[in-house]
């Protein structure tokens, strides 16, 4: 399964490609983004990084990790991360973009986007984002996007080397209290 295509304005949500790596390189080398991420995401972020990155995202089955383009050009990343066992409804949302790009609502547009093919074509019944609480920025992009906080998470995690506390956000399906509920795969392949 791909995402094909998702226009959010003047920017598209799409599946990620081999010619994606050199852009991905060159944005993500930015430690304003880094500090913002789980340490999987190298840095200095390099070619071989992005390039290790697209093979891993691209052999995914179902593909869940898309590209945010502008002109065709990735800026950014938006990934839903499905979580199995009981909770196997519910994806983890993540995502990052080009600092050039910050400030004009992008991330808001592909956040409400990617909730609503979740919701609709997965059958995801809750997303959830675990911002750290030093990201200001990435707190308001979810609230604006629906999200609601339902907690801090205290101490949650060690990054650069400090203890850092955690949002936790979340949002729900508009039908996931109904009793009747959707297929034991949330995730097709």
């Amino acid at each position: 399964m791909t995402i094909g295509h998702i226009a959010i304005g003047n920017y598209t949500i799409r599946d990620w490609r081999e010619d994606d790596a050199a852009s991905i390189a060159q944005y993500a080398n930015n430690k304003k983004i880094w500090i913002n991420l789980r340490d999987a995401f190298p840095h200095p972020y390099t070619l071989a990084d992005a390039d290790a990155f697209l093979c891993k995202v691209m052999g995914m089955k179902p593909r869940t990790y898309f590209a945010i383009a502008s002109d065709d050009e990735a800026i950014g990343s938006i990934a839903l991360m499905p979580v199995d066992d009981v909770h196997r409804f519910t994806a983890e949302l993540g995502y990052w973009l080009a600092e050039p790009f910050w400030g004009n609502g992008i991330m808001t547009d592909a956040v409400r986007a990617l909730s609503e093919y979740a919701f609709n074509e997965l059958g995801i019944q809750r997303i959830f984002a675990e911002p750290y609480t030093t990201n200001a920025a990435s707190a308001r992009v979810l609230e604006k996007s629906g999200f609601s906080l339902e907690g801090v998470i205290r101490a949650a995690v060690f990054k650069d080397g400090r203890m850092l506390d955690q949002y936790l956000y979340a949002k729900l399906n508009k039908n996931a209290l109904q009793q009747d509920r959707p297929t034991p795969s949330a995730f097709p392949e």
